[in-house]
Parts: structure tokens; C-alpha cells; sequence
């Protein structure tokens, strides 16, 4: 008999994969109604939906493993990363999704919280305020105009799927929506500098590495709160706090 398997689980949604299904249960209707949307429009490979019932979404398994883990050493080969540098390209190319994502909010609203997190981590004295300071002025580079593409949202290393040097698929599309490409490609990358140019051949298009090196900061500083209140370890080797302390 398959055992059940938690993948992720805390307040906001919860992961459990049985065999070869995962099975998907969101409290957000609307993010997992965007998520299936998204899968639907992208130009990549995505999981099969195998149902969707809200709260809850049934997808089959992709295969291969996860291109690498935040955190981990990375043993995918140079050109998987380039696979996946291509895929994204692909869907960064592709026309608009019809809503805004998680990559697409507003300068104004990003400085906004940007502020508000970095007086929180340095009053909780979770961060030395000079770590702080230093990173919320590298952050500054991501608060500028840009292009809006078709972006994930939310496009961590282990939502990448490899099988040998092939994309097999991309998890987890409920952040999906027109954003910022640099947030995705700043986002698969965080904590694998090493793997950066690999992915940029492989993406195909000039990048603007103030402005990725810029997305680290600004996604590490917002994170922190998030990830210690739901039960995850930010300073965990490689890590979000080791991300901003090679910034300094």
C-alpha cells in the first residue's frame, strides 16, 4: 500500500503526494483556480491534472527529480540548468496570462512591505541592522519599471523537474500571473550563484545581474518573517540569511 507522503504543509496550503498523485488542498479558492489556469496556458511542461474539486487539486506525478533544493548542494549538470534556462525563456516569451501575479506587484507596493519587514527583522533582532541596511540598499535595483511577461511567481529550485538534461516539468503555478522575469529567474537561482551561468546561457537573453543580485535581497529580506512564523528555517546553510550575508 502507498503511504501518505506530506510535501508541504502549514496554514495558507498543504501538499500530500500518494504514490503517483499529489493531491493539492488550498484555502485561497482563487489561487488554486489561478493555478490551474496558468498550467493551462503555459508552454511548458506542467503536471497532468488528474481533477479539481476546491479546496482541493489532484495532479499526477512528474517524472524525474527536482533540478536541486535550496540549501542542498546541487547535483544536476550544467545542462539541465540550461534546459531549464530555456524553458523559462519559453515562458517568459509567451503571450500574457489574463491576471497579475505574484512577480507583478506594484514598486509601490513592494517598497511598502520591503520597509515594513526590514524595521520588523531589526526590531525582533532576527538580523543585525547592518546585514539589513546593506541589503535593502542592493534590494533598491528591483524597484524600477519593467517589461511584463508571463512569469510563475514562485519558481523555486525544487519546482523544477529533471529528468537527466531535460525539463520534465514546473510545480506549483498558483503565484503564476504577468510579473517581473527577473523575480523568476532571481528566484530559481537563489542559493546556487555557482549554477547562474548555466541558466543564463540556457535563458538565451541579456540580464541585468544588479537587478537579479537586487530580486535576492529583496526576496530573501521579505521572506524571513514568513518562513520563521510557518515553521521553516531560513538560516539554514544556503539559505535565505546566507543569501543576504554574501550580498554584504
Amino acid at each position: 500500500m502507498d503511504e501518505v507522503q506530506v510535501v508541504v504543509a502549514h496554514s495558507e496550503r498543504a501538499t500530500l503526494r500518494v504514490g503517483e498523485v499529489f493531491l493539492k488542498v488550498d484555502a485561497d479558492r482563487s489561487r488554486m483556480d489561478a493555478e490551474v489556469e496558468a498550467m493551462a496556458l503555459a508552454p511548458v511542461p506542467t503536471p497532468r491534472v488528474l481533477w479539481h474539486r476546491p479546496p482541493a487539486l489532484a495532479l499526477a506525478a512528474l517524472p524525474g527529480r527536482a533540478l536541486g533544493r535550496l540549501g542542498e548542494p546541487c547535483t544536476s549538470s550544467p545542462a539541465a540548468w540550461a534546459a531549464a534556462g530555456a524553458a523559462l525563456r519559453r515562458l517568459h516569451d509567451a503571450p500574457l496570462p489574463p491576471r497579475p501575479g505574484r512577480a507583478g506587484r506594484s514598486t509601490e507596493e513592494l517598497t511598502a512591505e520591503l520597509d515594513h519587514e526590514c524595521a520588523w527583522l531589526v526590531a525582533q533582532n532576527v538580523l543585525p541592522a547592518a546585514l539589513v541596511t546593506r541589503n535593502r540598499e542592493v534590494a533598491e535595483a528591483a524597484l524600477r519599471p519593467w517589461t511584463p511577461a508571463f512569469t510563475h511567481g514562485d519558481l523555486q529550485i525544487a519546482h523544477v523537474f529533471v529528468d537527466g538534461d531535460e525539463v520534465t516539468g514546473i510545480l506549483d503555478w498558483s503565484e503564476a500571473g504577468q510579473g517581473d522575469a527577473l523575480y523568476d529567474l532571481a528566484t530559481l537561482a537563489l542559493g546556487h550563484e555557482e549554477h547562474l551561468a548555466d541558466l543564463l546561457a540556457g535563458y538565451g537573453k541579456e540580464v541585468d545581474l544588479d537587478v537579479l543580485h537586487a530580486w535576492w535581497s529583496l526576496r530573501s529580506l521579505l521572506g524571513i518573517r514568513w518562513l520563521l512564523e510557518h515553521g521553516f528555517d531560513p538560516h539554514m546553510p544556503g539559505g535565505e540569511v546566507d543569501v543576504l550575508k554574501a550580498l554584504m
